[in-house]
C-alpha cells in the first residue's frame, strides 16, 4: 500500500523510536503506563507504516482510516506515533505528557489532540466506539457511493488489551458487530496476560474470548508473535481480504519488552527507575541515549505516512469534484453532512398538533419523524424498545448487513453498547445519532453518556418512562435518582418537556446543541396540552412563566415543575386560588438552560421575594439549586412501587391537592419567618 516499501531495518529503527519516545514521556511525567507501549510498539508501527491511510494536514478528513487505541492507558505510544506521523504534536508536547494545559493527557482525548480519533481510557469504550465508526462508514458508503464513484471507503483499526475484552460493553458491541458483518473493522488484541492486579488469566480466558468472537461471526486469527512483523502484516492482509466479517488479530506480546521487568505485571503502570529506563534505552541503541531523540533516518521513513495520506486525500478530492458534476444530490448530502449543520425550524415542520392528552414519548416520536424527513443525516435506534419510546424513523428501514442505507439501528438489549456505539457514529463525522431506552437503564450506559459529555458529542438520547408513572412495572423500572445524575454531568443538556408544544422546542434545542449530549426525558403516561396563551418567556430559555398570577400585585406563591408535573401544578394553582392564594405556575423543562440565563430573566420567572415550591417526581437533590431562600422542594427520596400510575401519584403525594397543600404550607412558613 506504500509507494516505497519499508525495509526491515527501517521497521526496527522505527519500533525502537516508538519505544524510546514512550519511555521518555513516562519518565518525564514520573507517572504513566510504559508496559503496553514497550510490548505493542510493533503493532502500532505495522498499522501506521503499512496500512493506515490518513492525512496529518487534515485530521478530520472524512474518508481517512480511523485508529482507536481502546487500551487508552498506553497513550504514550499513540502520541509517539502521531508525532512521527506528522500530526501537530511537537516534541515539547511529548515532554509535557500528563501535565497541566498539555495536549498529551494521561488518556487520549479526541477533542484535544490532533490525530486522536476517540477519547479512550475506560476500558471497552474504544472498541465499542470503533463499532459505531464502522457502522457509520457502511451507512455513508451505501448512501453516497455510486457505480462510477467511491466516496466513502475506509477502515477502522483498533488496539485492545485483555482489560478491554473483559468489559461487558466490549462484548455487547463485538456481538453486534459480528451480526452486522462489519468487514472493515480490524481489531488487534494485545494479548499479554497482564492487568493491574497481576495475571489476566486469573479472571479471563483469552482462548474463550477469541472463541466467543468467532462464534459471533468474527474472523479470528491464530495467535501470532508480537515481534514477528511478517506475521503481523500477513494477518492484517488476511483481515482486509475478509470483507464480510470483522477481524480480531490475536497478538501475543510481552508487556514491558526490553526491560528487566519484561512480562512482569509490575511494569503495567508507573514510571520505572532511572537505572531501569537507562537499561531500556541502552537496549534500543546508542541513538536513543538523549531523551526525545528521533534519528534523521526514522523521520525520513515516517515522512511516507504523511505523503501517502496527502496523495490519497488529493485523489479523493479530485474524485469528489467529478462526483459533484455527475451526482449533485449525493454531493450536496456529503457537503451538508460534513459541514456545520444548518439550522432547522422544527416548529415549521409540524403540520398537526394534538388537542387531547398524549404521552410525551408519543409526541417526541411525531416530532422526530417530522425532523427526519428533512434532516437526512439523523440516524439511530433503541435498545429493543423502539415501540415503547417511539424513537424510530418510520420509513427509515432497519440497518443490517443487507440494508446498509437504513437509518434505524436495532441495538438489541445492549444499552451500554448503544451509548458507546452512538458516540462512535458521532465521532465518525457523517451522521447525527440518536439513541433510546427507558430512563432507568441510563444507569447501564452511564459511562458512555459521560464519555459523550467529555468529548462534547452531540448525541441525542430519548429516555422515556421517566418517573414513578412507569406504574405496574414497579421500582426496578422507576428512575427516582436518574435525573439528578444526568443534571450533575457537565456538558449535558437535560430536557423534560411537559406537553407537545414543549416537545417541539425540546427537539429544536437538541438539534441546536452541538457541544455535548442532549437527554430528552419523556413521560410514559398521557399529559394535557397546556394553555400557552398567557405565558411569559420561552421554553427555549429553560424555564418560563406558564400561568401568571391573576392579581396585579403579583403571585403569593410560585409553583415550578417539569414534565408531567406541570399539568398537576396548573391544577394545584387553581385550587389555591379558590383558597384565596394567588399562585403562578412556572415550567422548567431544562434546569441547565434556565440557570444559564441572566439574573433579570431568572428573577422575572422566579421572583426572589416570593415563596416558591419546586415540584418534580424525582430525587430532590437537583431541585434545591432552584429553591432560593424562600423556596422548598417537593420530590421523591425513596424508591417507587408496583401499582397503576394514578395510584402511585396519589400514594406519593403527586396530586393537585397535595401540591396545593405543600405550596400553601410554604407560604405560611415564609410568613411566620417574616413575622418572627
Amino acid at each position: 500500500m506504500t509507494t516505497t516499501p519499508w525495509s526491515r531495518a527501517e521497521d526496527a529503527r522505527s519500533i525502537a523510536t516508538l519505544r524510546s519516545l514512550s519511555v521518555d514521556q513516562v519518565q518525564a511525567a514520573g507517572i504513566g503506563h510504559i508496559g503496553l507501549p514497550l510490548g505493542a510498539a510493533p503493532i502500532v508501527h505495522t498499522v501506521f507504516s503499512k496500512f493506515l491511510v490518513s492525512d496529518p494536514a487534515d485530521p478530520a478528513w472524512v474518508n481517512r482510516d480511523r485508529f482507536v487505541l481502546s487500551a487508552g492507558h498506553g497513550s504514550a505510544l499513540l502520541y509517539a506515533a502521531l508525532h512521527l506521523a506528522g500530526y501537530a504534536l511537537s516534541t515539547d508536547d511529548l515532554r509535557a505528557f500528563r501535565q497541566w494545559g498539555s495536549i498529551t493527557p494521561g488518556h487520549p482525548e479526541s477533542h484535544l489532540t490532533p490525530g486522536v480519533d476517540a477519547t479512550t481510557g475506560p476500558l471497552g469504550q474504544g472498541i465499542a466506539n470503533a463499532v459505531g465508526m464502522a457502522i457509520s462508514e457502511t451507512m455513508g458508503a451505501a448512501r453516497l457511493n455510486r457505480d462510477d464513484a467511491t466516496v466513502i471507503d475506509h477502515r477502522t483499526f483498533v488496539l485492545v488489551g485483555d482489560g478491554d475484552l473483559m468489559e461487558g460493553v466490549a462484548l455487547e458491541a463485538t456481538a453486534l458487530a459480528g451480526r452486522l458483518g462489519l468487514g472493515k473493522l480490524i481489531v488487534y488484541y494485545d494479548d499479554n496476560d497482564v492487568v493491574i492486579d497481576g495475571r489476566a488469566s486469573v479472571t479471563h480466558s483469552a482462548d474463550g474470548v477469541c472463541a466467543s468472537l468467532a462464534a459471533y461471526g468474527w474472523h479470528v486469527s491464530d495467535p501470532i508473535d508480537g515481534n514477528d512483523l511478517d506475521a503481523l502484516e500477513k494477518a492484517t492482509e488476511l483481515a482486509i481480504a475478509d470483507a464480510s466479517r470483522p477481524s480480531l488479530i490475536r497478538v501475543r506480546t510481552r508487556i514491558g519488552f526490553g526491560s528487566r521487568l519484561e512480562d512482569d505485571p509490575v511494569i503495567h503502570s508507573g514510571a520505572v527507575s532511572a537505572d531501569e529506563a537507562a537499561h531500556i534505552k541502552a537496549r534500543l541503541g546508542k541513538d536513543f541515549a538523549t531523551a526525545f531523540e528521533v534519528p534523521a533516518d526514522v523521520r525520513a521513513a515516517w515522512a511516507r505516512f504523511a505523503e501517502r495520506g496527502a496523495d490519497a486525500r488529493a485523489a479523493w478530492q479530485r474524485q469528489i469534484e467529478r462526483y459533484g458534476e455527475r451526482h449533485p444530490v449525493g454531493a450536496d448530502q456529503l457537503r451538508r453532512w460534513t459541514s456545520a449543520p444548518a439550522s432547522i425550524d422544527v416548529a415549521a415542520l409540524i403540520t398537526e398538533r394534538p388537542a387531547v392528552p398524549e404521552p410525551v414519548r408519543m409526541s417526541s416520536g411525531t416530532v422526530l419523524n417530522a425532523i427526519a424527513a428533512t434532516a437526512d443525516d439523523l440516524v439511530g435506534g433503541a435498545a429493543d424498545l423502539a415501540h415503547a419510546t417511539f424513537a424510530h424513523i418510520t420509513d427509515g428501514g432497519t440497518y443490517g448487513a443487507d440494508e446498509r442505507g437504513a437509518r434505524n439501528v436495532a441495538y438489541g438489549i445492549r444499552e451500554h453498547a448503544m451509548g458507546a456505539i452512538s458516540n462512535g457514529i458521532a465521532l465518525h463525522g457523517l451522521f447525527r445519532p440518536f439513541a433510546s431506552t427507558f430512563m432507568v437503564f441510563a444507569g447501564y450506559e452511564a459511562n458512555a453518556l459521560r464519555m459523550a459529555a467529555l468529548q462534547e458529542l452531540p448525541v441525542i438520547h430519548v429516555l422515556s418512562h421517566d418517573s414513578i408513572t412507569v406504574g405496574e412495572d414497579g421500582p426496578t423500572h422507576q428512575p427516582i435518582e436518574t435525573l439528578a445524575l444526568l443534571r450533575a454531568t457537565p456538558n449535558t443538556l437535560v430536557l423534560r418537556p411537559a406537553d407537545f408544544a414543549e416537545t417541539v422546542t425540546a427537539w429544536q434545542l437538541a438539534l441546536d446543541n452541538l457541544r455535548g449530549p442532549t437527554v430528552l426525558a419523556v413521560a410514559r403516561t398521557a399529559v394535557p396540552q397546556l394553555d400557552h396563551t398567557r405565558q411569559v418567556g420561552s421554553a427555549s430559555r429553560g424555564g418560563y412563566l406558564l400561568s401568571p398570577a391573576e392579581g396585579e400585585a403579583g403571585p403569593d406563591v410560585v409553583i415550578a415543575a417539569s414534565g408531567l408535573e406541570v399539568g398537576l401544578a396548573v391544577e394545584a394553582a387553581s385550587l389555591l386560588r379558590e383558597r384565596g392564594i394567588d399562585a403562578a405556575v412556572v415550567s422548567l423543562p431544562s434546569h441547565e438552560l434556565f440557570l444559564a440565563q441572566d439574573a433579570a430573566y431568572r428573577d422575572a420567572v422566579l421572583p426572589p421575594d416570593v415563596p416558591r415550591l419546586i415540584v418534580e417526581a424525582s430525587h430532590p437533590l437537583s431541585l434545591w439549586r432552584l429553591a432560593g431562600p424562600l423556596g422548598a422542594v417537593y420530590g421523591i427520596d425513596r424508591f417507587g412501587a408496583s401499582a397503576p400510575p394514578d395510584v402511585l401519584l396519589e400514594q406519593y403525594g403527586f396530586t393537585p391537592r397535595a401540591i396545593a397543600d405543600a405550596a400553601a404550607a410554604q407560604v405560611a412558613t415564609v410568613l411566620r419567618e417574616v413575622v418572627s
